[in-house]
């Protein structure tokens, strides 16, 4: 890795190209908080790579970390992005994902599309709580994983502190699993005490590389930095090899037998790819006119010599249209074609581009592929089982896209004019249409609602929130019948201004957010009776119906019955239908504040009729007096809807989430221990007084908690609350 004898030469090569063959690729996602140094870190990758020059630039204009307008008015990484680079023949495909927390959706499809992870930490910062559970999600599937320590310029910044605070966060099963590879080389200190970090001592090689110049030069350490070496070397070499396959050699090393470098350097390359050593490296960008930053030789070493090709990584399900299980080889050049869409961009001028991930077969330009759904029409995504024809094929490298005349499997390449295809969508051969099973997304729990600012926004309101919700699995939309509003679900706040602005700046449609309404009913109270007269004379054929009815209420979940104890026929039999259709409709339209009557029996128990004036339309509005009647002297239950809420909580603040839960009217149905450190509360909590929940939960756990919400059932209002709805609705209490 970082030890091996540096026998590259980037240069030109540095432009990444299509790669021919499976082993030639590595697909390493990064992963870090916002702020942690991830962007920061591949433009430093590209330039030691020299696929963009010291300015920081491509040789065709832009740089590597170039993003839309949106980012940079957020300040911050919104999506996922790839950077292709080539090392010592290797192409890597680095995908720099968001930190925040908004943008987990694009993380998620990160690590779908990778091989290994690269955890990026920054020195100053730590390990925050969203960091160490996507950790777990990596371990639960065995991906390979590494650390890279960040803004080591910082004053206050540790290496040593870190690698043990990494060990504590990540190393749980196994803190000698988490071991530097490196030290930090510190130069002399400057006139404020501190002493920068100038190169890197190899522990392994028991060399020391120079960055002071701009270029890494190799040199042997003094007498006096030996023993801090030995020590940390003596650590390192006993947990490679208890990763390692030969089981003598524990043993052999304890009785004093020299293991050599390049048995080490094999078995840190198999443990790391296995996912069960994890080595910490440290990095810093070039300084200005510089070629290479600190570490960064050391980081693209590791990656292409420790990280696992695409040949190991494990194939996932695959099925026919039909629901059949196929079984297929991972990473079969010679097999079917099997791609999948992780991202999905829309570009001003080429229109929408596809980022796809190809797991099995070739893909080529201008071949018609079958495009499959992805399962998620309850997020307002359709299903698809379509024929398209691809366009240009192309690699990404900040905003310019180079052409490319394939994509073997195991590589990541770009696809013009997929006009229906989706992320999460299935590309395969148009004669061979299959379906790969879809990666987890997290559920969006806040609702924006909104609604078109003028008419010219109304007419392409539509298209443009398809548009939106092609691009991003992780956001619902939803039609509300109950309450005519039109929603975006999302992540959190930043996930929903994104939205907004990219309906805006991108589909040219304003809109404007308005409250979201919370889908209320209504209910008797007591038993009541009421009587529906409809008596009307105008020439000619005139209105005649009469009927009384019985309402009372039953238990929660039963709906609407009605029931006929007409005797004698007061109401004759073909109109008992239509006194029936009549409640029914007003019960719909609601008897006290406008919203649906539910969870009542409604008994017709007599009626008049006329020979000749009575009608269907007659009894039908007569039904509806009734009841209205029925509900005028009756008190009269508005209920609001009850979400059952779990949450996953570090134990740590178990006692604050519950006690706020309890603030907004929850009862803490039980607690139970889900794992080691982890809390799951469960709750019944009105929806009215969670609608921004996604948002304080993060702000209360600091990020580390989860939620997730079901509906469980209506029940009353508060009085107070229900007198409050009912004056907004223009009725009296």
């Amino acid at each position: 890795m970082g030890d091996k004898a540096q026998t590259h030469h980037p240069g030109a090569a540095g432009r990444a190209k299509a790669a021919d063959h499976p082993a030639s690729i590595r697909n390493v996602v990064l992963v870090g908080h916002s702020g942690s140094g991830k962007t920061t870190l591949v433009e430093a990758l590209a330039l030691t790579a020299g696929a963009v020059n010291r300015a920081g630039r491509v040789e065709d204009g832009g740089t590597v970390s170039d993003h839309d307008d949106i980012e940079h008015r957020q300040q911050r990484s919104v999506q996922l992005s790839l950077v292709p680079v080539e090392w010592d023949g290797i192409k890597i495909n680095i995908l720099d994902t968001p930190g925040y927390a908004d943008f987990v959706g694009e993380l998620r499809a990160g690590l779908r599309a990778a091989d290994a992870a690269l955890f990026v930490v920054s020195a100053s910062d730590g390990v925050d709580g969203s960091t160490r559970m996507v950790w777990e999600e990596c371990q639960a599937v065995g991906m390979p994983r590494a650390i890279v320590v960040t803004h080591l310029e910082s004053a206050r910044a540790d290496f040593e502190e870190m690698t043990r605070v990494c060990a504590e966060a990540f190393g749980a099963d196994d803190p000698d699993a988490v071991l530097p590879l490196y030290l930090p080389l510190r130069g002399p200190a400057g006139p404020d005490g501190h002493a920068p970090v100038t190169g890197l001592v190899g522990l392994l090689s028991q060399k020391l590389f120079d960055y002071s110049t701009g270029e890494r030069k190799e040199s042997e350490p003094g007498e006096d930095q030996l023993p801090d070496i030995d020590r940390a070397r003596d650590r390192l070499i006993e947990g490679i090899i208890a990763e390692s396959e030969d089981e003598t050699l524990m043993d052999r090393y304890l009785g004093g037998e020299r293991v050599d470098v390049k048995t080490l350097v094999q078995d840190l390359e198999r443990a790391v790819a296995r996912g069960t050593f994890f080595p910490v490296l440290a990095a810093a960008p070039a300084a200005e006119g510089a070629r290479q930053g600190l570490g960064t030789v050391e980081l693209l070493e590791l990656i292409t010599g420790g990280f696992p090709t695409p040949f190991e990584h494990p194939m996932p399900g695959v099925t026919t249209i039909d629901g059949r299980t196929r079984e297929l080889q991972a990473c079969d050049t010679e097999g079917p074609l099997v791609a999948e869409v992780v991202k999905t961009s829309s570009d001003p001028y080429v229109g929408r581009i596809s980022l796809v991930r190809v797991f099995s077969g070739a893909l080529r330009p201008d071949e018609t592929v079958h495009v499959s759904g992805h399962g998620l029409t309850d997020r307002g995504h359709e299903d698809h089982d379509v024929d398209e024809k691809i366009g240009a094929l192309s690699t990404p490298f900040g905003k310019q896209q180079r052409p490319v005349t394939h994509a073997v499997a195991g590589d990541l390449v770009s696809v013009a004019k997929l006009g229906r295809a989706e992320t999460g969508d299935t590309l395969s051969a148009k004669d061979d249409p299959l379906l790969m099973e879809p990666w987890r997304m997290p559920d969006p729990l806040l609702p924006l609602a909104i609604q078109a600012h003028s008419k010219a926004d109304e007419d392409k309101l539509s298209q443009g929130l398809a548009r939106l919700v092609a691009e991003d699995p992780t956001m619902r939309l939803e039609q509300n019948q109950d309450t005519h509003q039109v929603v975006l679900w999302c992540l959190g706040e930043a996930h929903a201004d994104v939205a907004l602005e990219r309906l805006r700046s991108r589909y040219g449609v304003q809109v404007d957010v308005v409250p979201h309404k919370v889908s209320l009913r209504e209910t008797f109270a007591v038993k009541a009776a009421g009587r529906g007269r409809h008596v009307k004379q105008s020439g000619g054929h005139g209105q005649y119906a009469i009927c009384e009815i019985e309402v009372e209420p039953l238990p929660g979940g039963s709906g609407i019955e009605f029931v006929d104890k007409v005797v004698g026929g007061a109401v004759p039999r073909q109109f008992i239908p239509s006194v029936e259709k009549g409640v029914r409709a007003q019960a719909a339209r609601g008897v006290a504040a406008g919203y649906p009557l539910i969870d009542v029996r409604i008994t017709l128990l007599d009626g008049k009729a006329h020979s000749v004036d009575s009608s269907d339309a007659a009894f039908q509005t007569a039904g509806a007096l009734a009841l209205r009647e029925a509900a005028a002297g009756a008190r009269i239950h508005l209920l609001e809807p009850v979400a059952e809420v779990g949450v996953l909580v570090p134990d740590d603040y178990v006692g604050s989430v519950m006690s706020d839960l309890s603030s907004r009217r929850g009862r803490v149905l039980g607690t139970e221990q889900v794992g080691s450190g982890r809390t799951l509360i469960r709750a019944e909590v009105p929806e009215f007084e969670i609608g921004r929940y996604a948002i304080d939960l993060r702000s209360l756990s600091h990020g580390t908690a989860r939620f997730d919400r079901a509906y469980a059932r209506h029940e009353p209002m508060p009085p107070q609350i229900a007198e409050r709805i009912r004056e907004q609705a223009g009725e009296s209490p």
